[in-house]
């Protein structure tokens, strides 16, 4: 096999070589994956295979101009060169501007802490996804759908410059997810839980605890009362964080939307305040263990950790080459793509907000009325305005947790929401069953992470 990469990265470049004069930049991504995708629905098989693809991508840049091919044959890719250079002469016609980044050859392996995902047959995967399913369906009679998933990923990339770059890195990735709908009448709730893990095929072999509780979720939320909707004082936990942070903020600091958005980029200038001395938020790759993590972008820039906000003022935003070098800004290792069917654009890896030093049972401290809602069900993000579904949720009322609720939305602008945040909680999880879409790239591994917080004037939905 090592012989085989030798002479595939001979290849690139010899293929470099030759093409190098006639562009700006020249850039070629090997992709070698593997994996398998088992989906459950009550005592249906949906889906059950194993792939194995092998593929690449040319990027071309020739005066500001962007060329992309996709080849699924080593022998095509002469042909594929070609087309790339040819639309980046058709379109550009201005000046490449690419922040400078180290040249660097490297070979990097992400190490497991257990069993490949590779080693374990799909019928034992099977088995695991049917054990999980039947811990659902056997709950609670009033449950009548359920839904398991399981997928794992382990990918080799080669990514070859006209710069001199030539990396090579592996790593696996597996997520499973679970959810259980409960119907009473014309009532209908659902619970979910999604984990996923770059360390071991282990860490999905014990997950009993959390499928009981999106069961237990569900059936519950069927007699809980709908939460009166109105302004509140909330305590979000760390997932609900993390959550926040990714979706509402993250977003808004990938660079691509802040130059393409002279609104945007004014909205998001550097220096303006956006929280208090206490807020601190970053994203980054170069932390290990977690989904989000590697060690070069996929323009081959190393990982960094970026600090977006520092001690509540904005001091930093998500790079590519291309936006760092348009902002005149220095490049943050945050240039994605989901596989090789797609170019890289600017994405999260790891987002979040470091722990505060507010005990947690402080936090409800003086809420005379108010909500506390744990885990999600869902969300949607519109510009600088989103809307969160709480997975469970129970009122407080005097500083003390009350009775539960159902049905609650959390909703708001999320600088007037940043602004809001009374304190932070000494707390701090990472939640690893992020997939993130952008730009019809849906599904891609990220991490998310934080500590419990304390929001005013947070609109929750629910009851007029």
């Amino acid at each position: 096999m090592q012989s085989v990469i030798a002479d595939v990265k001979n290849l690139l470049s010899d293929l470099i070589s030759r093409y190098r004069s006639r562009v700006d930049y020249l850039a070629i991504r090997l992709e070698e994956s593997e994996g398998s995708s088992i989906g459950l629905r009550g005592d249906k098989v949906e889906t059950l295979s194993e792939s194995l693809s092998i593929g690449g991508q040319v990027r071309v840049c020739y005066k500001g101009g962007w060329g992309f091919a996709s080849f699924n044959h080593l022998s095509t890719l002469s042909e594929r060169i070609e087309e790339a250079i040819t639309a980046a002469r058709i379109v550009g016609d201005t000046e490449t501007i690419l922040a400078p980044i180290e040249i660097i050859q490297d070979i990097r392996q992400f190490p497991l802490t257990g069993t490949d995902p590779r080693h374990i047959t799909l019928a034992q995967k099977k088995a695991l996804c049917d054990r999980y399913n039947q811990i659902l369906r056997q709950y609670d009679p009033r449950i009548t759908t359920t839904t398991v998933r399981y997928g794992d990923s382990t990918q080799r990339v080669i990514i070859a410059t006209s710069e001199g770059t030539l990396i090579e890195q592996s790593w696996a990735d597996i997520e499973m997810r679970f959810s259980a709908t409960a119907r009473h009448n014309d009532i209908v709730q659902t619970g979910r839980e999604t984990t996923g893990s770059r360390q071991a095929y282990e860490d999905m072999t014990s997950l009993e605890e959390q499928v009981q509780s999106a069961a237990q979720r569900a059936v519950d939320a069927l007699s809980i009362p709908t939460v009166k909707g109105g302004n509140y004082t909330v305590v979000i936990d760390p997932i609900l964080t993390g959550l926040f942070v990714h979706e509402a903020f993250g977003h808004l600091s990938e660079a691509d939307m802040a130059y393409e958005n002279p609104d945007l980029l004014e909205v998001m200038s550097m220096g303006r305040r956006f929280g208090t001395e206490e807020l601190q938020i970053f994203d980054g790759a170069a932390p290990q263990g977690h989904r989000g993590s590697y060690c070069y972008d996929d323009e081959g820039t190393p990982a960094t950790t970026t600090q977006l906000i520092k001690n509540g003022i904005l001091v930093g935003r998500l790079h590519s080459r291309e936006t760092a070098g348009k902002l005149g800004e220095t490049p943050t290792g945050n240039a994605r793509c989901l596989n090789y069917h797609y170019p890289p654009i600017v994405r999260m890896t790891n987002t979040w907000i470091e722990r505060g030093k507010t005990p947690v049972a402080d936090l409800f401290k003086g809420i005379k009325e108010g909500v506390y809602a744990r885990n999600w069900l869902g969300g949607m993000t519109n510009g600088e305005m989103f809307t969160f579904s709480a997975g469970e949720a129970w009122m407080i009322r005097d500083g003390k947790v009350a009775e539960p609720v159902r049905d609650v939305t959390l909703s708001g602008n999320v600088f007037k929401t940043l602004g809001d945040i009374e304190a932070i909680g000494d707390d701090f999880y990472w939640d690893e069953s992020g997939g993130c879409g952008k730009g019809g790239q849906s599904g891609l591994a990220v991490g998310c992470g934080g500590p419990s917080l304390r929001i005013r004037n947070v609109i929750v939905g629910g009851e007029a």
